[in-house]
């Protein structure tokens, strides 16, 4: 007996419904999966709502609004039980992609196609979704737009593939020994980097990535930071200006935490704590500790992680700064939105 198999159906009919429904059908298609005390949780500006109607107003039906034609492209699914509650849940990382035909967030519409990176984490109980996680990289829309905000990015941020092996799409179940050994390994490898925030160290000697990590690893950063390719390249292009340039580095813990076969995840509420010194992101430094939404995706290949697909709410991050990107975007670029 596959131990996933229903709440993935569940979830995959959830997805196809979503898929099919029209704006103005989108709360009635949530309420047929969803419960009745549904959490979810978006990036900023949506956050946290409640119920399948405010679910809709806030998030869906003003997208589904100005993306036409939307289609979820998966590049991982993956199920496994929540490590940090017990819950059964399922991960979903690829893409939305439709048409950008109506201004969204203050940002115009450009009538392209546009590729919205995601992740999403779908809790199943008693054959309702009962708690999501949906994070997107809306710096990544605002970039594809014109109108991207930030200074040049250390990394380079582009339209990201799934796995090389092209193996991350897991209708079946794998063997739950595989999925053991690749959250062994993860958690192995957080430890590692918790120990060096705690002591305060702000670099970190490659060795210490080694443990864990291929030489060839590939880091698949958000729009912003962008993509790195090796140990090397990847300490140069993100973890040394990360860990350089952001002080009091606290780690929070996670809400959800799973492995299925070679891939894991795991997003928090918040992840992280820290406060910018200046040079992260190109910006000047503050005395504001601000809090990171963070998701990681992770494919372990033999015995060490090969790739690492990153979500960070940048623009949350920012906003507890000062800086509202989209709201900074809209009175400058598209004040009649």
């Amino acid at each position: 007996m596959s131990k996933y198999r229903e709440i993935k159906r569940i979830v995959l009919g959830y997805f196809d419904a979503m898929e099919n429904a029209t704006p103005e059908s989108v709360a009635s298609v949530l309420k047929e999966y969803v419960s009745e005390d549904y959490l979810w949780r978006g990036v900023y500006p949506f956050r946290e709502q409640q119920g399948a109607d405010a679910v809709a107003e806030v998030f869906w039906t003003p997208m589904m609004k100005s993306i036409t034609r939307l289609q979820r492209r998966q590049d991982i699914f993956i199920g496994g039980t929540n490590e940090i509650s017990g819950e059964q849940w399922v991960m979903s990382m690829g893409h939305f992609m439709g048409l950008f035909d109506a201004g969204w967030l203050g940002i115009r519409a450009t009538g392209k196609m546009m590729s919205i990176r995601y992740a999403e984490f779908t809790c199943v109980e008693n054959g309702k979704i009962t708690k999501s996680g949906l994070f997107m990289d809306l710096l990544g829309v605002m970039e594809q737009a014109g109108c991207y905000p930030l200074p040049p990015s250390t990394g380079r941020h582009f339209v990201y593939p799934g796995p090389r092996d092209h193996n991350g799409l897991l209708f079946e179940d794998a063997p739950e020994e595989e999925g053991v050994a690749t959250l062994d390994l993860v958690n192995k490898m957080v430890d590692d980097l918790s120990a060096l925030n705690d002591s305060g160290a702000m670099g970190c000697p490659p060795e210490v990535l080694e443990k864990s990590w291929s030489k060839d690893m590939i880091w698949y950063g958000p729009c912003g930071i962008g993509a790195s390719y090796t140990i090397p390249r990847y300490q140069q292009q993100h973890q040394l200006p990360f860990r350089n340039n952001l002080t009091d580095k606290k780690f929070n813990g996670h809400v959800c935490r799973f492995a299925e076969g070679n891939f894991a995840c795991f997003f928090g509420w918040p992840n992280l704590s820290n406060t910018p010194i200046g040079g992260f992101l190109g910006l000047p430094g503050g005395e504001i500790r601000a809090d990171m939404q963070v998701v990681d995706v992770y494919y372990r290949k033999g015995d060490k992680l090969s790739e690492n697909w990153v979500f960070i709410d940048l623009p949350y991050w920012l906003k507890q700064q000062g800086l509202d990107v989209f709201e900074r975007t809209q009175q400058i670029m598209n004040p009649e939105l």
